[in-house]
């Protein structure tokens, strides 16, 4: 078993426990696939299971899985946050392994 490298704040926790019951679902999952002007962006989506290559982290009320080869080449390190203020909402992630991002924020580059 693999310890996975990635940390959740407790606002993120939080706001992930919220769309896992609105959606009624048991897990997150997180990778990254090639998109936008610097090369990945970021892709979370919630499930019921794990796939089949996926690592695991478990929280008290749900699953993190995430996707091994993200993971090996761009995740490792990460923490996730949720902020909010009066006009927007969002995850943020703070990556180690980012060196450049697009202008937009869409994408990311390793």
């Amino acid at each position: 078993m693999v310890d996975i490298n990635i940390e959740l704040t407790a606002a993120a926790i939080a706001r992930v426990k919220y769309i896992l019951a609105a959606e009624q679902k048991s897990g997150l999952r997180l990778a990254v696939r090639p998109a936008g002007c610097s090369g990945l962006e970021y892709v979370m989506e919630t499930v019921d299971q794990a796939q089949r290559s996926d690592l695991v982290k478990s929280f008290d009320d749900f699953d993190l899985y995430v996707d091994a080869e993200s993971y090996k080449t761009a995740l490792n390190g990460l923490h996730l946050d949720f902020q909010k203020d009066a006009l927007s909402s969002a995850f943020v992630y703070n990556n180690p392994n980012q060196k450049g991002a697009c202008g937009c924020g869409e994408s990311f580059s390793i």
